[in-house]
């Protein structure tokens, strides 16, 4: 211990306090305790568990010397006797005060999910983060304690909270998509400020989003047309065709389709994996939901039905006799239409864009995701994934509750 850290010349010091060690209930109280009796001001303050080992740090403000030594010899007794070890480092006061600058830097959330969270992947993550000049500020587990040997599939997240300007946003979201990509993880990168925690509606593409299929192309199969309505659907979804003239194709190619064909796939429309978890959840949130698509509303209804949803858009199909006409009724929703309908539902329940979720997989998602406050590419086309900071590709859409920064144990199961 330095002999000279307080002197009656300076009666302010600061104090570092590091304590490591098998946690049990009252290690904090004791500690603080000890430094409440001594009037010390605690300035900032962590803690940690990991599989019942404690760590914990305090910076505490220490006013005058006198009981100095007392302090210092308690807190080593209490550790001594409670076999955990204790550090001590005294701050500088010119380097607190360049810390207590840091605080104005920006601020951003980094997630990490996988089906299983490898070294290899936050060594990864942690190196590009290193890179480009962020400080770690906090690491946080998010899912529950996984289980070994687990044979169903499960999910895990961890958040980093990190601080600074990067070098260069661009290749910054480059060298996580390239990781990303490489070692199976997703890495969403979010700006930590007060409306990520205050998000209010989520809406939804359907096909490939919320059901693991694109209807039109059942719909196509069952017409006879399959493949060359399933050509057109994924060169529209690639970006590659408008997607309004391509819609107009695909359904001229269903006409005479019977009713009864429609309402058979409806029956079976595949969920996508953590789709009704996550909806509950935001319904018990208080979230409004809505589903805004390119495909039909017919089909749209049916998961409003199921799963609750507040608003359904999407193209309505036209229906003669019993059979479909080929032709749409009303206003097509395209890409630049969803951006439309997503700020009129926040203005419709008077919630800011800043406040607002959207998550598509398509090109025709992007106007959609990009006016968002909170853009997230689900399980997307190359094209999306590239062109939107957040990603969710290897595990559910629950998944989604991460990025809100919900803990798997503050969620209620699907059933």
């Amino acid at each position: 211990m330095n002999s000279t850290l307080v002197t009656e010349k300076n009666l302010s010091e600061l104090l570092l306090i590091n304590l490591s060690g098998n946690d049990k209930p009252g290690i904090t109280a004791a500690i603080t305790s000890m430094l409440a009796n001594h009037r010390t001001n605690i300035l900032d303050i962590g803690q940690a568990l990991i599989h019942n080992m404690l760590t914990l740090g305090i910076l505490v403000e220490i006013k005058t010397s006198t009981g100095m030594s007392s302090l210092l010899k308690d807190l080593l007794l209490y550790a001594h006797e409670n076999h955990l070890s204790i550090k001590f480092t005294p701050i500088d006061q010119n380097h607190y005060a360049s810390w207590q600058h840091e605080e104005g830097k920006p601020r951003y959330i980094i997630s990490l999910l996988s089906r299983k969270i490898t070294s290899e992947q936050m060594a990864a993550l942690t190196r590009i983060v290193a890179e480009h000049g962020l400080t770690i500020d906090n690491i946080t587990r998010l899912s529950g304690r996984p289980k070994l040997n687990e044979d169903k599939m499960s999910q895990s997240c961890v958040e980093l909270s990190v601080r600074g300007n990067p070098k260069d946003s661009n290749q910054l979201q480059t060298e996580f998509l390239n990781a990303a990509n490489a070692l199976g993880m997703d890495i969403a990168l979010q700006k930590d400020s007060l409306f990520r925690r205050n998000r209010r509606l989520v809406v939804f593409d359907m096909d490939s989003t919320l059901i693991q299929t694109e209807v039109i192309d059942e719909l196509a199969e069952l017409a006879g047309a399959g493949k060359a309505v399933k050509k057109i659907t994924e060169d529209a979804m690639q970006g590659k065709l408008d997607f309004r003239q391509s819609l107009i194709e695909r359904v001229n190619l269903l006409k005479g389709l019977p009713e009864e064909m429609l309402e058979n796939v409806a029956k079976t429309l595949p969920l996508t994996e953590g789709v009704e978890k996550l909806i509950k959840n935001l319904q018990l949130l208080g979230y409004k939901t809505a589903i805004i698509s390119g495909g039909f509303t017919y089909f749209g209804h049916v998961l409003q039905k199921l799963l609750g949803f507040d608003y359904v858009f999407a193209n309505q199909l036209v229906l003669a006799n019993g059979v479909l006409t080929g032709e749409l009724q009303g206003d097509i929703i395209d890409g630049e239409k969803k951006a439309e309908l997503l700020k009129h539902i926040a203005k419709t329940e008077g919630i800011r864009l800043e406040q607002t979720i959207a998550v598509g997989d398509g090109a025709n998602d992007l106007p959609m995701l990009k006016t968002a406050g909170l853009g997230i590419a689900f399980r997307a086309k190359p094209l999306v994934k590239a062109s939107i900071k957040q990603s969710i590709s290897t595990i559910g859409l629950d998944g989604i509750l991460y990025l809100l920064g919900i803990r798997d144990i503050e969620t209620e199961p699907s059933n």
